[in-house]
């Protein structure tokens, strides 16, 4: 699994003209991808990860804050670009052997007592979000 986790002051998803998830407090922005190999282990990893990971303000975590998570899935963070100048998707898992685990780190966050709101799996998402910093990171499972 592989998340791009941002630092933001409010972010939101939009489908179809819809807010379907949005935060409008300080938290944490997770674009969320799944690889082919992750199996049922690493949701339990990934949840425990960002729910303490301190990246907040004053070396915080939400774990600490109670600060929310938007979670959105976003298959494209496996695109191979090193060849070419068309991605490739095949480190990507597969929508059905994805969602279950996007679910997975989403549920494992709740049971944590996180606040996640997410997007919608598969739909044509519309992101917004402020950044607070900018304060990025990568997190590799």
């Amino acid at each position: 699994m592989r998340a791009v986790v941002t630092r933001v002051t409010e972010a939101s998803v939009t489908v179809d003209g819809e807010v379907v998830g949005s935060i409008d407090e300080p938290g944490l922005l997770v674009l969320l991808g799944v690889h082919v190999d992750d199996d049922g282990a690493k949701p339990a990893l990934m949840a425990r990860k960002l729910h303490e990971l301190r990246v907040l303000r004053d070396e915080e975590s939400c774990a600490t804050t109670g600060a929310p998570l938007l979670v959105v899935s976003q298959f494209t963070l496996y695109g191979e670009t090193r060849k070419g100048r068309r991605p490739s998707w095949s480190a990507a898992a597969r929508p059905e052997h994805a969602e279950p685990l996007v679910d997975a780190v989403v549920r494992e966050l709740r049971h944590k007592g996180a606040r996640v709101e997410t997007g919608r799996f598969r739909a044509m998402m519309s992101v917004r979000s402020v950044n607070d910093g900018p304060f990025t990171v990568l997190v590799e499972l």
